[in-house]
């Protein structure tokens, strides 16, 4: 009787959200093993109960969070920090993942690490195609408005610092 209600009420949702698209893909329970809230039955927990997987070996900086007791078995190696960049990385994993002092350095350190990469590009004689990597072809033909707007802030910015940072060293020359 139960489960006869539980289809009625199943068939009514359905017509009632049929104008959703994609409403429902989920709500067959030969299909979805948590339908319509999973059942426990202890078994859930074993899944804690598992060999670990043999610790990959430390042979680079590894970076992790310090609300963990250490490196996870198996991690990325093939951009370590370092530079300028990897000192804010490492400023940053000295605080909690929670807080500013963790994320915003990170979001710093990423701005710092790619003027690096073109920094590292030119000296090994590499001319990075900027306009390319930074997609304005698509940018010029979907938002030409907002290509324009972002290149006359920059422009104005970077005028704006070497004026200022010209003047002092003019003042400086005059003293």
């Amino acid at each position: 009787m139960e489960n006869q209600n539980q289809n009625n009420n199943s068939e009514n949702l359905e017509q009632k959200f049929a104008r959703i698209k994609g409403w429902g893909v989920d709500a067959d329970p030969e299909n979805e093993p948590t339908y319509p809230m999973k059942k426990y039955t202890g078994d859930d927990h074993n899944r804690l109960n598992y060999d670990r997987p043999t610790q990959q070996v430390v042979d680079v900086e590894i970076l992790h969070s310090n609300e963990r007791p250490g490196v996870t078995s198996v991690f990325g190696t093939s951009a370590p920090p370092s530079g300028l960049s990897g000192q804010i990385r490492r400023y940053a994993f000295k605080h909690s993942e929670g807080s500013y002092a963790h994320w915003l350095p990170l979001i710093l350190a990423d701005r710092i690490n790619v003027i690096e990469g073109i920094v590292d590009d030119l000296k090994h004689g590499i001319i990075p195609n900027i306009f390319a990597e930074k997609g304005w072809k698509s940018e010029w033909k979907y938002n030409r408005k907002g290509l324009i707007q972002k290149v006359l802030v920059t422009t104005a910015v970077i005028s704006v610092t070497y004026l200022l940072l010209s003047g002092k060293s003019k003042k400086k020359g005059l003293g």
